[in-house]
């Protein structure tokens, strides 16, 4: 099994709550307790890449790997971009995941399953990027623009995998049958993620506000693999606070 190299972009300057990723959970910075469950997934090597000296330093006190980018990236597919290019200057590793720096409660196993359609072995007709979802089941989802919803397509074969019509805040689609949450976590391609950074903002990525619709409007494929949990993304004070509770009774 092909291994991959996992990139957690991490920056200091989030809006809604500053310094984020030095959060502390029980002891530890939030961005550890990502790290930790990256390498606990077992899918490659990891790397933090960050723009914050300190964010390399707590990361490098818990004997992980840390990275150095450029504090004016728009995005954090930019940030990864350039750090496997930092890394991995050789191209060694051909898989890549973007797994974001505010999911401390992820459950490892959701690394390998964005990574699984990427090992499709008909990877010539296969997707270039990949992604996660799992079926609403809670109601005041469904009509939340904060959670991003997938349109998509059952793939040939693969009972819980989707490829990715549409994501959009809206509630789609119309009619019967389930709704998806998308979850943030992302698998390239090397050679995918090069021409996605390479693009400049799509028309629907600037109206919706999510960059993947870059890579949809731009022609290429991305398969979604059906999951049964959302990992908790933390944005404010009270998902902070959630996470903790969370992470005491695990």
């Amino acid at each position: 099994m092909a291994s991959a190299l996992i990139v957690i972009p991490a920056r200091m300057q989030a809006t809604r709550l500053p310094g984020k990723p030095l959060a502390d959970i029980h002891g530890e910075p939030m961005i550890v307790h990502v790290w930790r469950r990256a390498m606990a997934a077992e899918a490659g090597r990891v790397v933090v890449a960050t723009d914050a000296e300190e964010i390399r330093a707590a990361i490098r006190k818990a004997g992980g790997e840390a990275v150095m980018t450029r504090a004016d990236h728009i995005s954090g597919s930019d940030r990864v971009y350039e750090a496997i290019s930092r890394v991995d200057p050789d191209g060694d590793f051909d898989l890549i995941v973007n797994l974001q720096g505010d999911l401390p409660t992820l459950e490892p196993h959701l690394v390998q399953a964005c990574l699984t359609p990427l090992r499709d072995p008909s990877r010539d007709r296969g997707p270039q990027i990949t992604t996660l979802t799992a079926e609403i089941t809670d109601a005041s989802e469904r009509d939340n623009p904060n959670v991003v919803k997938v349109i998509g397509t059952p793939v040939a074969g693969h009972a819980d995998r989707l490829r990715a019509l549409y994501f959009t805040r809206a509630t789609a689609p119309a009619g019967e049958g389930p709704l998806y949450h998308h979850i943030g976590i992302y698998g390239y391609r090397r050679a995918a993620l090069e021409r996605f950074v390479s693009l400049r903002p799509s028309p629907l990525e600037l109206r919706e506000k999510l960059e993947q619709l870059r890579a949809l409007e731009d022609g290429m494929r991305i398969d979604v693999a059906i999951v049964d949990t959302v990992p908790l993304g933390v944005d404010t004070p009270h998902d902070l606070e959630r996470a903790r509770k969370l992470l005491a009774s695990a």
